[in-house]
């Protein structure tokens, strides 16, 4: 059976499934709805979190840029996976302790104030619509290639798909269906993963795979080889890092404490009965998110020795079907610069210029001689391709000659991980409209069944406008994902864990602390790299030597400072407040209190 229609098959299965378990646990009431009514196992919860956490920065987008980054890319992979146990140890029980539903709440209740509530949902907005354009771009990517579609098309598909399932069975559907998400998202990631490892060195374990001797050279090692064929076409070597230590350890602080921020991770917790409860399903859900996380390098290195290996240097006539599908997706590009009709991949160190590695424009409908679309956008340097970084992981199955079947389990997968986080996302957006500002701040006598209406509502209004950046991207979906971390670490961090673990914090300083977080990282986005003041200055230029996706970590030190030297100046917590923050730190477990 060819690709295409396994492709239909497999997709349109796991969405019957997808909406089927939607509509079974449907909501019915605000608690089901934000909560999944508070009664879901530690075990479904540890994955339906996993499924939430793994989106399509992960799933998609990491493989891909370790596999341009190489070394460099392990920042995704350390800040990733330690905000996750931070999270664990730091937050999880104590925020399930506290017993609210989202985020803002708990600030709005802890600050004893509407105002610090207003500028949380402010903050949860921002962080989620950031966070949710880098998925819906994910999601038009994978609709475009697999079933064909334009990216605009595959946007709009994925906002029906996730509208449906979320609006109707809210977090109490999400939950369950992604459940299954993870079922399927983890068995498509790791069985490309042992094909290709399998085939360039014998070994089925990926990351054993990633560093034995390859099968076709027993006496040269994988990684070697890729040193070695990245040196030759003018790369860094693949082992070595190019950034400074300053910049990787703010990237990966950032998303460490980008993680321990983000409200919809942090929700999924509030989810379960009891506190011990919050605890396991954080350790389940670190074990499923560690298969993935071990799998990514040895995907990316193989991914990337494959791309190397089949299209440098080679006739763009004989490109396999693949290059010319992505190419006319407008997501892979060649320019003949030197008129030989051959593609060379070629990177800074011998041949004057980095690799193209970006988002082709290209002119409407025009080919070059050779028959390749034309890109507007060619740089000086010498080399001819551009690739973009979210094809790799999508692409691996082709590259590699797989099965038909196992490029159809990619689709599935890659929709998954795409469509659970997005799903996770609107929940947090129609809440934080719902529940925070309209329950909590505009409308307190709003009814039960009034205030699922206006979720709803938020949901349908949140998608579209995650769809418009969806179709709009500011840059590739793990850039877009890492910008969303450092605006969580800017603003929500120091408020939650000043918030349980220091009485004296107060509401003057927590909003202040906050708004001067948040503002410090959009100017510093908006600046060096969004464009949005000016042209984007050079790296050379970056503040402390620091790019835009780790800058989250400055910001978040700024907040600290202005929020603990405010609260000096001001008046203390009123006693109530005290009390309830060392109840929330009192160890759990022989209680009743644990269930609350």
């Amino acid at each position: 059976m060819d690709a295409q229609t396994l492709t239909y098959i497999f997709v349109g299965v796991s969405f019957a499934i997808y909406i089927g378990i939607a509509i079974w646990s449907r909501a019915g009431s605000t608690k089901e709805f934000y909560v999944a009514g508070g009664g879901v196992s530690p075990l479904a919860n540890g994955m339906a979190t996993a499924a939430d956490w793994m989106s399509a920065a992960s799933f998609i987008s990491m493989a891909g840029i370790i596999s341009f980054m190489g070394y460099d890319g392990s920042v995704f992979l350390m800040g990733w996976t330690g905000g996750f146990v931070l999270l664990a140890l730091l937050l999880a029980p104590y925020l399930r302790k506290f017993g609210k539903f989202t985020v803002p709440d708990f600030i709005g209740d802890r600050y004893y104030s509407k105002t610090a509530r207003a500028v949380a949902v402010f903050c949860a907005l921002i962080v989620s619509f950031t966070y949710i354009a880098g998925q819906m771009r994910g999601v038009g990517v994978v609709f475009s290639r697999f079933l064909e579609v334009e990216i605009e098309t595959g946007v709009i598909i994925g906002m029906i798909i996730v509208l449906f399932y979320a609006v109707l069975g809210g977090m109490k559907g999400i939950t369950y269906t992604q459940v299954a998400q993870y079922c399927v998202l983890i068995f498509a990631f790791l069985v490309p993963a042992i094909f290709i490892s399998f085939q360039a060195t014998g070994n089925p374990i990926p990351m054993f795979g990633m560093g034995d001797t390859l099968a076709s050279q027993p006496d040269t090692y994988m990684l070697d080889k890729l040193d070695g064929l990245s040196q030759e076409l003018g790369f860094n070597e693949y082992t070595e890092g190019s950034k400074s230590l300053i910049d990787v350890f703010a990237i990966t602080l950032a998303l460490m404490v980008g993680t321990a921020g983000l409200p919809h991770v942090i929700v999924r917790f509030f989810t379960v009965k009891r506190v011990k409860d919050a605890r396991k399903s954080a350790g389940y859900a670190l074990l499923f998110i560690g298969i993935l996380y071990i799998t990514a390098p040895a995907v990316a290195s193989f991914g990337k020795l494959n791309l190397m290996q089949t299209v440098n240097k080679k006739e763009y006539a004989d490109m396999p079907s693949w290059f010319t599908t992505w190419e006319d997706l407008g997501l892979l590009a060649w320019t003949d610069k030197n008129s030989d009709g051959k593609i060379q991949y070629l990177g800074k160190a011998k041949e004057g210029g980095d690799a193209l590695t970006g988002i082709p424009q290209f002119k409407d409908n025009e080919r070059g001689e050779s028959g390749q679309r034309v890109v507007t956008n060619p740089s000086e340097n010498k080399n001819e391709l551009y690739v973009d970084n979210d094809i790799m992981v999508m692409a691996n199955p082709e590259i590699a000659d797989l099965p038909n079947w196992v490029f159809a389990l990619v689709a599935a997968g890659c929709l998954a991980a795409a469509l659970s986080t997005a799903a996770g996302l609107l929940l947090v957006i129609s809440s934080s409209v719902s529940h925070d500002l309209i329950k909590k701040m505009v409308y307190p006598k709003i009814s039960d069944k009034g205030e699922l209406i206006a979720a709803r509502l938020a949901s349908v209004v949140a998608v579209v406008i995650a769809g418009y950046f969806g179709i709009n991207p500011p840059g590739f979906v793990a850039a877009v994902v890492a910008l969303a971390f450092g605006l969580a670490a800017a603003s929500f961090f120091p408020a939650i864990i000043l918030g349980i673990f220091y009485k004296r914090m107060n509401k003057e300083g927590a909003v202040a602390g906050m708004i001067v977080g948040i503002s410090l990282m959009l100017f510093y986005m908006a600046k060096f790299k969004l464009g949005w003041i000016g042209e984007i200055p050079d790296k050379s230029e970056w503040w402390f030597g620091i790019s835009p996706e780790g800058f989250g970590t400055v910001a978040m030190l700024v907040n600290f400072i202005v929020s603990i030297t405010i609260s000096k100046f001001t008046a203390a917590p009123p006693a109530d407040v005290q009390e309830m923050v060392e109840n929330v730190r009192i160890p759990s477990g022989a209680s009743e209190a644990s269930g609350h």
